[in-house]
Formats: C-alpha cells, structure tokens, sequence
C-alpha cells in the first residue's frame, strides 16, 4: 500500500472512531406524569398523528406532531430554582416554551383523572433519572378551568414533595402524596428541579372530585391514558429529545448518569480515547513515511 493510501485509510479510522467516540445518539429523556396523566404525554399516548379527544386533535392542528413526540421533555435548561420568577402566569404549563404553547389552553375538555381526597400514590413515567426534588401542587378550591393557570392559582402547601434519585429500575418514580379535600376541576401541577444540573421539567394533570361512584367510573374511562411501553419506544425516533442535549439549541446539561462526576469520567474518556485515536493515527502516518524512504534508499 502506497504511503498516501496508508495515510488516507489511517485518517479514515480515526475520523470514524472519533465519530462513534464524540457523537450522542438520540434517546428519550427525562419523564411525564403517568398517575395522574399529564396533558401532553396523555395526547402522546392517543398517538401523535390520529390524537381521539378534540383538543389533542386541536393541539396537533396548531403545533403539529413534534411537541407530543417529545412528550418527557418540557423543561428549562437554565431553571436553577427560579421556576416562579422565570415563568409567567398563564404559562406554566409550557414552561413558557413556545413550542408547547398549546399545553397552557384554559379548557374544559382536557380529560381528566377521577381522583378523591386523602393519601394516594403519584407515578411519574422517568426516562432519564435525575437527582433532585419533585414538587407537586394542586390548584385552589375556586380554581377556573376556564381561566390560564396562575401562580397564585396553586396551594401554597405542596401535596408531595419527594427526592428523586438517578436511578429508576423500574422506569418510574413512584411517589407518595395527599390529596386536599376538593370539589370539580382541579389540576396538578409538576416542578422537577434538578440539583445536578440548573435544569427543571415541568408537567399539567388535570384530575376532578366528588364524583359519584358511576360518575367516577364513566371518567375514568374517558380519562387520559399513559403512554405504553410499546408507544414509548415506537416514538423514540421520532423525537428530538437526548439524554445529552434537549433538542434544539438547548444546552448539554451536567448529568445525565449517576452523579456529574460520573457524566465528567464519561467525557473525559471520551476525550482521551480521541487522543489515543488521534496519536495512533499520527504513529501511523510516520511509520508509513519512514518505510517508504526506507524502501526507496534500498
């Protein structure tokens, strides 16, 4: 093989190790409420392209599939605690994303989950475990379905409030909460900040009271359903979302893994495997040049 052939392979080796080395593949990330079902995990679920109930059909018609797709990624990259100072009223549940813009429609015909007051067990569907806090609040007696959610529209007394750990074996958070005594239309409201990471999600369950035993039951089967295991990976390509990077111009966040030391001793071996490729190809290149002169002073 002639030097420049030698050369040419040894750099196509290494550009295509250091792709393979550097380059993040897509994967979902990083959860919804399941029990009770957020508004756009439970539209995802109806499925993204023949959504059943008029506002995800109404939801799709004014900002297309892609939002649902990207069912677990509401957030802000830059929340650092911030969330009530940085999102407005009646932007919560976006997080003022313009892309999720419709999540924040004051309608009544969001389904709704049957739910009664007392002690009950919140699912959180996680596909990229965090650490940090989960806060979940529940909207005033009085509250108006009618009207955009507002901060002052939530109780100032979390229903739940639990540490999250980056790790979820089973793919869910499962976490204790209290319901308030409440009456017709109330919505839970989800803030996950991260405490490896500035970055929050957020997440919009509307669930309604004191319904009678056949009234509950004819809701619950008109309720949001949660996305299946089967609906979760058929959408993976689809969506825009990564465990490094949030789609779009978001920033990479610090963690995705254990702890942010382990996310550093990833891409710290990443990059000295890029060296290791990068001198060998170099190591390469000088042997084949050294041959060559040998050979041609023969």
């Amino acid at each position: 093989m002639s030097v420049r052939h030698t050369t040419a392979a040894a750099g196509a080796v290494a550009a295509a190790l250091l792709t393979v080395t550097l380059t993040p593949g897509l994967a979902a990330a990083h959860g919804a409420l399941s029990s009770p079902v957020s508004r756009v995990s439970g539209c995802y679920a109806e499925g993204p392209e023949n959504p059943k109930s008029q506002v995800c059909k109404d939801l799709v018609a004014d900002s297309g599939t892609q939002p649902l797709y990207d069912w677990n990624e509401v957030n802000i990259a830059n929340a650092d605690g911030q969330s009530r100072t940085i999102i407005p009223d009646g932007h919560l549940c976006s997080a003022n994303r313009d892309k999720y813009r419709a999540l924040d429609w004051a309608r009544t015909d969001w389904p709704a989950t049957p739910v009664t007051a007392g002690s009950t067990t919140v699912d959180f569907r996680v596909t990229a475990p965090h650490k940090g806090t989960m806060t979940l609040y529940i909207t005033k007696q009085g509250y108006d379905a009618t009207k955009p959610l507002k901060w002052s529209d939530l109780d100032g007394t979390p229903i739940a409030t639990y540490a999250t750990v980056a790790s979820a074996p089973s793919g869910y958070y499962t976490i204790n909460a209290t319901l308030p005594a409440r009456t017709g239309r109330q919505l839970i409201y989800q803030v996950w900040q991260r405490s490896d990471s500035p970055e929050a999600f957020y997440g919009c369950s509307d669930v309604v009271f004191g319904q009678s035993a056949a009234a509950a039951a004819t809701a619950a089967k008109a309720a949001f359903k949660a996305p299946t295991e089967a609906q979760i990976a058929a959408g993976e390509s689809r969506s825009t979302v990564s465990h490094h990077g949030h789609g779009g111009t978001e920033p990479i966040a610090t963690s995705d893994v254990a702890d942010s030391s382990a996310g550093g001793a990833t891409l710290e071996a990443a990059l000295s495997g890029s060296a290791v490729l990068a001198s060998g190809a170099l190591g390469l290149l000088f042997w084949s040049r050294r041959r060559a002169g040998t050979r041609a002073g023969s």
